[in-house]
């Protein structure tokens, strides 16, 4: 890990497959999607066969509830196994930048690079440079972190947002583009589109451009959890609990105390926001009667077996999330057993509650870019899943790991 002066985002020794791999099937979405669609999981296996693959190195969230402690076991001795015969090898310290086309045509472009967790706090009214958007739900941690804590690598679906209206560090890094070397280009799985993969291990003049871009010393705000918000939250655990075990003067150069993610401008135009739409399985009548009686400006609807009823939600959709979320959270107090999902396509959503007449889908909208950054900097937090980052197939897919241990 290089440290010439103190910034927020480094390059680090990244590890990518050898030129034999297929990469078409070792790329698969984020663990986190497709989390009540067993079969994508299981198509998706189909698919990758024997071959080595990220599949086989992390734990679809589908399943997560069903995991014991054999099945962490299994992924960690398959990536040691990558390790020693050489499927992963190491590009040096370096940054990747990456062209994401999906299939609905939409054009991303983003920077893997690796992020100081000293930086970062989920807190509400945190003050760091990187910051959540939505409530973390520390309950989730704890199955997450049985998985980082003895992993020898990170694989990484947390994607940062930064603000630049103007696009000026997008503009500037492509512009160096040409002096990158390609390191892979190949159509990722399941629908997923298309993924170029640029290598930079020249990073410093990059690291100043992030840094251009805090500008409020009173209040700086540098990076937004846009996706990962759980998994970086898990990175952020698992490195206070290293600090207690480790001495002191190893603090700043141990591993676990970074996280690899992908920087992602806030204003990228293939960064299109979708609302998160909630799912409530055998809901209680009366959670019915009780949405049908939101009062707002704008118009949505409720999903109950065969029928569609109308949903009045705030124009404010900030609002319209924090106030469908507290009375889902109300009705989950009063119903322990009472299971939600959280779906990101319409189409999804209507095939859920089509499959099952005893779901509730309630169609959430979309939030406006330009409120996200202001919003936080108050001090404040959306509720979790408030937002999605396009539709489940343009989420990241795993591709390069870094070790966190030494």
């Amino acid at each position: 890990m290089t440290h010439k002066n103190k910034n927020t985002i480094y390059a680090s020794d990244l590890l990518i497959p050898r030129k034999d791999i297929d990469l078409n099937r070792w790329a698969v979405i984020a663990c986190d999607q497709f989390t009540s669609q067993p079969r994508y999981w299981e198509k998706l296996k189909d698919h990758v066969g024997h071959a080595p693959s990220t599949l086989n190195m992390i734990l679809p969230e589908v399943y997560l509830g069903d995991a014991y402690p054999s099945d962490i076991d299994e992924i960690n001795q398959t990536i040691k196994t990558y390790l020693e015969q050489g499927i992963l090898q190491s590009v040096g310290e370096s940054m990747v930048l990456i062209e994401r086309r999906t299939q609905k045509n939409r054009k991303r472009i983003g920077l893997i690079a690796t992020i100081d967790l000293e930086d970062y706090s989920f807190r509400t009214g945190a003050k760091t440079l990187i910051r959540a958007t939505e409530s973390t739900i520390t309950s989730r941690i704890p199955p997450r972190l049985n998985i980082r804590k003895e992993a020898p690598v990170e694989l990484s679906h947390v994607m940062l947002l930064y603000d630049d209206p103007e696009s000026g560090v997008v503009d500037r890094i492509m512009k160096m583009k040409h002096a990158f070397r390609k390191i892979y280009d190949f159509e990722l799985n399941m629908n997923g589109g298309h993924l170029i993969g640029h290598l930079i291990d020249d990073c410093e003049e990059i690291t100043d451009m992030f840094n251009g871009l805090v500008r409020d010393e009173k209040n700086p705000l540098l990076f937004l959890a846009g996706d990962g918000n759980h998994s970086l939250a898990t990175a952020k655990a698992h490195w206070d609990a290293m600090k207690m075990r480790i001495p002191k003067k190893r603090f700043k150069d141990h591993p676990a105390r970074y996280a690899m993610v992908e920087l992602v401008n806030l204003y990228d135009e293939g960064l299109e926001f979708e609302g998160i739409h909630r799912v409530v399985f055998d809901p209680p009548k009366t959670l019915i009667d009780d949405l049908s009686k939101f009062e707002g400006e704008e118009m949505s609807y409720l999903l109950y077996g065969n029928q569609k009823e109308t949903l009045k939600i705030p124009a404010n959709h900030a609002h319209a999330y924090e106030k469908i979320q507290e009375l889902i959270d109300r009705y989950q107090r009063d119903y322990p057993t009472l299971k939600v999902d959280y779906i990101h396509d319409d189409d999804e959503l209507e095939a859920l509650c089509r499959e099952n007449e005893l779901a509730l889908g309630i169609r959430m909208p979309a939030l406006a870019k330009s409120d996200i950054f202001p919003f936080v900097k108050e001090g404040k937090v959306l509720p979790i899943k408030s937002f999605s980052m396009g539709s489940a197939t343009e989420k990241r897919y795993y591709l390069e790991c870094r070790k966190i241990t030494i």
